[in-house]
């Protein structure tokens, strides 16, 4: 037997255990909670049921350079996937969180958690071109990767970005990947909120290789990725100061360990970009071109007040890190979104078991 063949027989194995496990939780009415490194806890609302740990299902299935995907099991560390993708110099463009070495690539669909390079390149659930769900009955089921729906019409590959392990277990996932950029510069400017906004929106019309951008404390950073012409003249164009160590920048901005992230409730504000400065106190950093704030309060809040405003320009608010779980962390959802969610939570976990309350 080789080597593979004798992997595959034993990620089949641990995939039949996930199944049976599955299955007499269900008859039990007992809640499972699907968790990989456990990096993500603090996400979503309170966690609930026993854990069902995914990081033995693990292994990248299929990667071919030339066509720009990777499939990979869900207990694959994100950071083997980065190293992998490194040697051919390409990517996972939407730059997700590394919240330390533990986070998985389930963790990371399950979440759809995307980093500043998330304005240009695109959102997670962009890149997910198809998926393997282990269902509310244990049973294995394959979207996407031909353009597969399923009856109901829905691309359930990509419904399960962000679905917080809600609708099933993610056993497999297929993403796309991107070639990493030949140049790139980061340019710094002091400026006011509004004057950052107004330039971030006048730039967006025009033929700028703009990657990334972040206004905090009167300070606006700006990431040039593309070729080296277009960067280089882009650079002449917008003036600016060079950024020492940018690279640490950005990844702690991407991982979120900048200061900003320290302490307090931070709440992420997700508004069109034209919006103009989102009043509400506290502390406030500016990315993705003016579409995602983040707001830092130390007391938490007024929780009404600020959906309230945040839906009054257009967008809404998630409790994003906060140590209360009792208010809801998602913006609520209208009627006929929340009807559609349930139906497709009855579908795929009939019996409720996965994640209960971690997501509405």
């Amino acid at each position: 037997m080789t080597i593979d063949t004798m992997t595959t027989a034993i990620m089949t194995d641990i995939a039949s255990q996930f199944g049976a496990r599955i299955r007499a939780a269900a008859q039990a009415g007992q809640p499972l909670r699907l968790r990989g490194g456990g990096t993500k806890d603090w996400y979503g609302g309170a966690l609930d049921g026993n854990v069902l740990d995914t990081r033995a299902y693990t292994g990248v299935v299929a990667y071919e350079p030339t066509e720009l995907v990777i499939t990979a099991r869900c207990g694959t560390p994100l950071a083997d996937i980065e190293t992998l993708l490194a040697t051919h110099n390409q990517m996972l463009a939407f730059e997700p969180p590394r919240f330390g070495s533990g986070s998985t690539i389930g963790g990371v669909v399950a979440a759809a958690l995307s980093g500043p390079r998330r304005a240009s390149a695109g959102a997670v659930r962009d890149f997910v071109l198809g998926a393997v769900l282990m269902d509310g009955r244990g049973e294995a089921l394959r979207f996407g990767g031909q353009v597969m729906k399923n009856v109901a019409g829905y691309d359930v590959s990509r419904l399960l970005a962000g679905s917080l392990g809600t609708l099933g277990l993610i056993l497999e996932v297929s993403l796309k990947v991107l070639p990493r950029p030949v140049c790139e510069a980061s340019l710094r400017f002091a400026m006011s909120e509004i004057e950052a906004l107004t330039k971030l929106n006048q730039w967006a019309g025009q033929p700028l290789p703009l990657s990334a951008s972040c206004w905090h404390a009167g300070v606006l950073t700006i990431r040039l990725s593309g070729a080296e012409a277009a960067v280089s003249a882009a650079r002449r164009t917008l003036g600016g100061d060079e950024v020492p160590d940018a690279a640490a920048f950005w990844a702690a901005l991407r991982d979120q360990t900048h200061g900003f992230f320290d302490a307090g409730t931070v709440w992420r504000l997700s508004v069109p970009s034209a919006a103009s400065a989102i009043i509400v106190g506290g502390e406030q950093m500016i990315e993705w071109g003016g579409a995602q704030r983040w707001l830092k309060i130390e007391d938490g809040g007024d929780v009404d007040a600020i959906r309230r405003t945040v839906a009054a320009a257009g967008g809404h608010a998630t409790r994003y890190r906060s140590s209360d779980k009792q208010a809801a962390v998602f913006h609520p959802q209208a009627a006929a979104v929340a009807a559609i969610q349930q139906r497709l939570k009855a579908a795929f976990d009939p019996a409720g078991i996965f994640n209960p309350g971690r997501l509405y």
